[in-house]
């Protein structure tokens, strides 16, 4: 039986100011279809617009479904790579330097839906490379910004 391919997912952050106004973008493709997703908060920090992007786009998909997000934020796929949610949970939620770890409302729920919900694979691209659909995701979570920054 053949494979159906991943669903692709391209996700970016932005944030104007760390507190300041943010937005997020995701970036959606199956089957020729595309669909664009954003949001933002104010005030917000970089690191949630990055971990809320993958975080609404998985949390729009129906059923368990296998996705390939790609992303500029080393603080997200590292993460997935490095396994490090399976050390945080082992540790009560505790990170390497024996903090809790930051923006766990948020990270909790991407690992529920990355791990449990859907097979996700998790894959880095270089931010500002002139990559189309990645440029498409930050531009997204720009645009985001001005809408929450009023």
């Amino acid at each position: 039986m053949p494979t159906q391919p991943p669903i692709v997912m391209y996700t970016d952050g932005a944030c104007s100011g760390n507190p300041g106004p943010g937005g997020w973008g995701a970036l959606l493709m199956e089957d020729g279809r595309e669909l664009e997703l954003s949001g933002g908060e104010n005030p917000t920090t970089n690191q949630r617009m990055e971990l809320t992007a993958p975080l609404e786009g998985l949390r729009s998909l129906a059923g368990r479904r296998r996705v390939a997000i790609y992303s500029d934020s080393a603080y997200v796929i590292n993460c997935f790579r490095d396994r490090w949610y399976e050390r945080w949970r082992k540790n009560g939620w505790i990170n390497s330097q024996k903090k809790p770890v930051d923006n766990r409302d948020l990270w909790e729920p991407l690992i529920a839906l990355a791990l449990e919900h859907h097979d996700v694979t998790w894959h880095k691209v270089a931010g500002h490379s002139g990559d189309p659909l990645n440029d498409r995701a930050d531009a997204l979570a720009r645009s985001a910004i001005s809408r929450v920054a009023r």
